[in-house]
């Protein structure tokens, strides 16, 4: 059951908004910028876009190339997935459901490129004075949006023994 429709169509709604903007840029990396055939372009003295296929999860951990590997990290983030459109179902306050939205369609997105590629496209390169942050896509940045979204709300939301 829905607690609060409002609440939840807004989260689905960021989480398609999120989805498509992923998906845009991905296909603007690999066919309009041709990433993929260039390796890297080099924006400004701290951004370069960077092709990365990541065939693991987070910073490219657990990354190898066994065949089965998309379809089990494919299918787990769809089980997440599923668990996180629930809980969007009963969130209680904004803060949940733009955190959720945001996690949402960032996983999605991943999906998908785990299911057409075999791996996750990631071409953002932030560095400088030496120091290189990991590669990553903007739905890698909406799933870190929304959980520091999802924390905050545990850490200020009052607690019900307060209540």
């Amino acid at each position: 059951m829905i607690r609060e429709p409002g609440k939840f169509r807004f989260g689905v709604g960021l989480a398609l908004l999120v989805l498509v903007l992923d998906q845009a840029t991905k296909w603007w990396v690999l066919e309009v910028a041709a990433l993929d055939r260039v390796g890297q372009i080099v924006v400004t003295p701290f951004f370069n876009l960077t092709m990365v296929w990541n065939r693991g999860v987070t910073f490219g951990l657990l990354g190898s190339d066994l065949w089965f590997k998309p379809l089990l990290l494919g299918g787990l983030a769809l089980v997440i997935a599923a668990l996180l459109l629930r809980w969007l179902a009963r969130a209680e306050s904004w803060r949940i459901a733009w955190g959720l939205g945001l996690v949402l369609g960032g996983a999605v997105g991943n999906v998908i490129d785990r299911a057409r590629f075999g791996a996750v496209v990631d071409f953002v390169h932030l560095h400088v004075a030496g120091y290189h942050w990991y590669v990553f896509n903007l739905a890698d940045s909406a799933i870190v949006c929304g959980v520091g979204l999802l924390l905050l709300d545990a850490l200020i939301r009052p607690s019900a023994a307060a209540k």
